[in-house]
């Protein structure tokens, strides 16, 4: 494959999965302790990449859930954060600002604040109640944190007893390392053809539903814009025919992740609309690919990591194709703001 190392890639992937365990423990600690509900708290695309967990115990428990942007919780407060509240920060460099200033706040709040990094000698890794370090790059982080925080909600779920099966999700997704690399290595042609496809499109509409639409709404920030400097507009498929679909006219790149949970449909009423106005209309369904030894019900759970894992390897090809590195930022960590 372009560009990448498998072994690299086995390691950190299964480095998040081999959390399950000190992450169950901690999470049943702050449960144990009277922890009355949870906030996600991530700045940038740490924080998109918390949403499917969140919307999991959104809808499947009963646990008071809040998503929250980093800088706002610190200028606005919130009336559920205090002594009873878990807060769970990720960033990959363990040193976003708005994240440490989040971490201060909510301490002096009270909250227990629990981190996931991707280096120990940092200051979100080192000034947390509960820090989980497992070294990631922009290419394999995506997974890594998804995978976290799904471990998280299901530990949230198992203590509460309400799912009776958390073992067993855990055990398959600690399959899923050598899954997705048989995932990338199927799907190498067809990401260097999509890249070749897209390679000089301006603009794109990006969209996803359920699990799937923060993926979208990531790839089009955090990857499309942040780093190859192309416009996008993620849109919820929910939301897309509220709007976004006046923007859709012969030319016009519309880009849909499908999934395999129970909003699925939503993303069919998109693919279903555009190629009526439209010859550019790209799918990307996680059915399509296989994954041994993985149920239904873990299936839909790991939508959004499948399609992280194969979009990675579009990056990839895009990099070169248009020669624009990935690392390559005009203001980005680089100028004051």
């Amino acid at each position: 494959m372009l560009n990448f190392d498998e072994e690299r890639f086995l390691r950190i992937q299964s480095g998040a999965v081999a959390l399950a365990d000190d992450l169950h423990r901690t999470i049943a600690e702050c449960l144990n302790k009277g922890a009355r509900n949870l906030f996600f708290a991530g700045s940038g695309g740490a924080g998109i990449l918390m949403l499917p967990a969140a919307r999991l115990l959104q809808t499947r428990s009963t646990f008071p859930v809040y998503v929250e942007m980093p800088a706002e919780l610190v200028v606005t407060g919130s009336p559920h954060l205090g002594r009873d509240s878990i807060v769970v920060i990720p960033s990959l460099s363990g040193t976003t600002k708005e994240s440490i200033e989040a971490l201060a706040y909510c301490q002096e709040r009270g909250a227990t604040v629990i981190t996931l990094t991707g280096h120990a000698d940092s200051p979100l890794a080192e000034r947390a109640d509960h820090t989980f370090t497992n070294f990631a790059e922009d290419d394999t982080s995506c997974e890594s944190f998804y995978l976290q925080s799904l471990i998280i909600a299901l530990a949230v779920m198992g203590e509460r007893g309400e799912i009776d099966d958390y073992a067993e999700v855990v055990g398959e997704l600690k399959r899923l390392p050598e899954l997705l690399l048989e995932v990338k290595r199927g799907f190498e042609e067809r990401a260097e053809r999509f890249a070749a496809q897209i390679q000089d499109e301006p603009y794109h509409i990006i969209t996803g539903s359920g699990a799937t639409w923060p993926e979208a709404f990531y790839y089009g920030m955090c990857i499309l814009e942040e780093m190859q400097w192309i416009r996008t507009r993620p849109v919820h498929a929910s939301d897309f025919f509220h709007g976004t679909l006046e923007l859709v006219e012969q030319g016009v790149s519309v880009i849909v992740f499908k999934g395999e949970d129970e909003t699925r449909p939503l993303a069919e009423r998109v693919e279903a609309f555009v190629p009526q106005y439209t010859d550019k209309l790209s799918v990307f369904d996680t059915a399509e690919f296989a994954l041994p030894g993985i149920s239904p019900r873990v299936r839909a759970l790991i939508s959004p990591v499948i399609l992280a894992t194969i979009f990675e390897r579009v990056s990839a090809h895009l990099e070169v194709k248009r020669d624009h590195p990935l690392t390559t930022r005009r203001y980005y960590r680089r100028v004051s703001y």
